[in-house]
């Protein structure tokens, strides 16, 4: 059953009288019936339909309660007592003779056509019917319910009650091939076999069974017909469409016990993906260091201007198209599995983090692009991770898990690339600002994106294109920020290996300026605010290298810490702050990681007093709020506060409140 099939069409289907109905209105021979509710009704309606009927569930599945062929008042009344178990209403239908087929239909065609024949044993003068369902089950074809091509047959009442109208019991011995009904449904589920006949259905019946399937709103059907021939057409030989099934089973066409396999599931995948483009959904992952959420960001935007509806993971929220639809940090593998499933989207751009792949693994199976940003000591002494090869040997993970005919995009100024590349099996697409700087051994044998006279480059083969001048990029402010030049060239890589064309490459790079949190300028009345999310010492370093490229009064840095750094990690963060402002607000994150209050704000301070910066010139503030606001109400014409915060949205709402 497929999306694509109603609940309205189940139910319908599930209720064989008004199934009869509709089909009797578009014209397609069924047997007459009626719906009992008593034994004495049915005995009634089965006089009136006339000897032999069949008694069946009005609702039922796989045969459950279906009885065939009765000829007379006393198994009408026993038939109806073993359908009244499985529904409340019970069919009494003219009894159709003839073989058993099932006529899969998918789509608008008949992918396929089996005769069903029920659950049998055939004699072989030497053993006894119950010895023969015993070497019949042995078949290792057989197995429990659905859990093999074939079905074990039953020793249950129905077989039971069909030996006993037959005189026969479990310890006769049927001659040489002599045959031994045990069902009189050719359900696969009730141990019947089938023969393929896919070939053999007249076009006439076929065209039946598709028009029986849309007439009730099924795509996928399973149609079945009762005729003495089906090379024959059935308004001809006084056959039936006698059940249409909204769930067909699928066994008795991949696994005939006779004739041709039929490939019924590629006609499924068609009709379910009609074109190559449909069952394509990109996928992007991008892990790092530092650079994750502006690459992400920066990806997801290019491909909406390809004109796909992109869903994006990120330690913001989870995104579909610019909708927000969960805020939050949500850079870990369920985040990554939930978007997966929404159907609205036909590109996912996912931010990886190191947490999320230590804990559950990836969110995906793999990646068209696996983007590694960088490899540095944050987060080292966490979670087993002591090295920079045990931070790189996690995070090859995403390089790793990518599809055959894709890409692992890798920073070819970061040593650890040459411990990545050991594990990487697929193509490779090297990105770097400076020539002068790669680290990779035997670069050449890579696509290049790099940086040659402050234009954008891509090297492919013995093609050299020119994408776009960084200055043309926002988020690079005139080409001073080099982390995000950095974030530019690995965004661009990854498109490249995505076959996005380098104009619509180009133009995004140009457009791109939505990037909250991420070196965010608010001009204030007389002064600059800056937000960013640095929160290790290569984040501050780019801050620092930032604040000095920038003609300010004075440079106010807000700084904090998160507590689950060692303490020469917050130190030397202290220090590279100490070098790059005038005056230092200290505040502490309200999300302490197991730290006494206090603790990193002392440890900060200590690195700074290290690095040089007057004491005077240090305020501790206990949350960032507060920090923001009292560097705001001091704020001096031409002053830059910058603020490396913890949560992002409170800053916002307060500058906002201010402009």
């Amino acid at each position: 059953m497929t999306d694509a099939t109603s609940c309205i069409a189940t139910d319908i289907t599930s209720d064989k009288q008004l199934t009869k109905s509709i089909l009797i209105d578009q014209k397609i021979p069924v047997p007459f019936g009626k719906v009992v509710y008593t034994e004495v009704s049915a005995v009634m309606a089965a006089k009136s339909i006339g000897m032999p009927v069949v008694l069946k569930p009005f609702n039922g599945n796989q045969g459950k309660g279906v009885q065939t062929n009765l000829q007379n008042e006393e198994e009408v009344k026993k038939a109806f007592k073993k359908a009244s178990k499985f529904s409340s209403g019970v069919l009494v239908e003219q009894y159709i003779s003839g073989n058993d087929y099932r006529v899969l239909v998918v789509g608008d065609q008949v992918s396929a056509v089996s005769q069903r024949v029920s659950a049998m044993v055939i004699g072989d003068g030497v053993h006894t019917i119950e010895e023969l369902i015993d070497i019949i089950n042995s078949d290792p074809q057989r197995g429990e319910g659905h859990e093999k091509s074939l079905t074990k047959i039953k020793l249950d009442d129905i077989a039971l009650d069909i030996l006993n109208r037959n005189r026969l019991n479990l310890n006769y011995i049927p001659a040489k091939n002599e045959r031994v009904l045990l069902r009189e449904n050719g359900n696969i589920s009730t141990g019947g076999t089938a023969i393929d006949c896919t070939e053999m259905i007249h076009p006439e019946n076929a065209e039946i069974a598709v028009r029986a399937a849309e007439a009730l709103g099924i795509n996928i059907a399973g149609v079945d017909i009762v005729t003495e021939d089906i090379t024959k057409p059935i308004l001809e030989t006084g056959g039936a469409v006698i059940e249409v099934n909204s769930a067909p089973g699928l066994r008795m066409h991949l696994y005939p016990s006779g004739g041709k396999p039929r490939n019924v599931a590629k006609d499924i995948i068609d009709l379910l993906f009609p074109n190559d483009q449909e069952t394509e959904l990109p996928i992007v992952s991008v892990t790092g260091t530092n650079g994750k959420t502006t690459t992400v960001r920066l990806i997801n935007h290019v491909l909406s201007l390809s004109g796909r509806t992109v869903g994006m993971t990120s330690t913001s929220g989870t995104f579909i198209g610019d909708k927000c639809v969960c805020k939050g940090d949500n850079s870990g593998p369920n985040s990554a599995k939930a978007l997966l499933s929404n159907k609205q989207i036909d590109a996912a751009v996912f931010e990886t983090a190191r947490g999320g792949i230590i804990r559950e693994g990836l969110g995906y199976d793999l990646a068209d692009i696996g983007v590694i940003t960088n490899i540095s000591e944050d987060h080292l002494g966490l979670n087993g991770i002591d090295t920079l090869e045990d931070m790189a040997h996690i995070k090859a993970l995403v390089a790793e898990a990518v599809k055959p005919n894709g890409y692992a995009v890798l920073n070819a100024e970061d040593e650890m690339t040459n411990t990545i590349l050991k594990s990487v099996q697929v193509k490779v697409i090297l990105f770097y600002k400076n020539k002068n700087s790669i680290k990779v051994e035997n670069s050449n044998d890579h696509i290049h994106v790099f940086v040659d006279d402050e234009m954008i480059k891509i090297k492919d083969s013995q093609k050299i294109i020119d994408v776009v001048n960084i200055k043309n990029i926002p988020i690079t402010y005139n080409g001073l920020i080099s982390c995000q030049i950095e974030n530019s060239l690995a965004a661009t890589a990854a498109l490249y290996g995505l076959n996005i064309p380098i104009e619509t490459i180009q133009e995004g790079l140009m457009s791109f300026k939505n990037n909250p949190g991420r070196f965010q300028l608010f001009q204030m009345n007389q002064y600059k605010i800056l937000l960013d999310y640095a929160h290790n010492s290569a984040g501050y370093e780019e801050i620092g290298n930032l604040c000095k490229k920038i003609d300010h009064k004075r440079k106010i840095g807000i700084i904090g810490m998160p507590g689950d750094r060692p303490d020469s990690a917050i130190k030397q963060v202290g220090k590279i702050s100490a070098t790059s402002f005038d005056l230092i607000y200290i505040k502490e994150d309200i999300d302490l990681r197991n730290r006494q209050k206090n603790e990193v704000a002392n440890l900060l301070c200590e690195g700074v007093l290290e690095g040089g910066l007057n004491k005077k010139n240090v305020l501790f503030f206990e949350e960032e709020s507060t920090a923001l606001e009292h560097a705001m109400q001091n704020a001096e014409e031409n002053d830059l506060i910058v603020v490396l915060y913890e949560n992002f949205e409170p800053l916002k709402n307060l500058i906002n409140q201010n402009v």
